[in-house]
């Protein structure tokens, strides 16, 4: 991630800080839509897990100025992700419902050059977690889903 990069995520992310709450279930709303398969990994009351996911956010996207210091913990929650039974394709499906999330609950701040910054931050993300160590095991697919995914559109 460049700079530049960095601070869009985290100037855009304070924004989202007062409307967190809001922000995880309309996440969650489109994860699930995006891949149903995906509501057997969580728990039916998702408050907590709201809470968690986006304090976890908040915890990378704060350390992102240090970036070597992130991978350790990213990758040992990746590998923590493998025992909840997360799939490597299941990635995907997160990125597209954080990045529709983002485009939905940011408006109007919600441009190119802000989309690119998440897609390189979800991308650095994601393939942190997935590191070496746990890719293999993370490569298993998921059974089919049921039905299509929905279309995400452009930002």
């Amino acid at each position: 991630m460049t700079p530049e990069q960095i601070g869009l995520v985290q100037q855009s992310f304070a924004k989202l800080r007062p409307i967190q709450d809001a922000t995880a279930q309309l996440f969650y709303l489109r994860l699930f839509e995006w891949d149903p398969s995906l509501q057997n990994l969580f728990p039916d009351d998702l408050e907590a897990q709201r809470g968690a996911v986006m304090a976890a956010l908040g915890r990378v996207v704060d350390g992102l100025d240090d970036l070597e210091t992130l991978r350790p913990m990213l990758r040992d929650l990746g590998r923590r992700h493998v025992g909840y039974g997360v799939r490597s394709v299941d990635y995907e499906s997160f990125g597209e419902a954080l990045l529709w999330t983002l485009k939905i609950a940011l408006g109007k701040d919600y441009n190119a050059q802000v989309r690119q910054a998440w897609t390189a931050f979800y991308a650095f993300v994601s393939l942190a977690m997935m590191g070496e160590s746990v890719g293999q095991a993370m490569a298993a697919p998921r059974p089919a889903m049921n039905g299509t995914a929905p279309d995400l559109g452009a930002p």
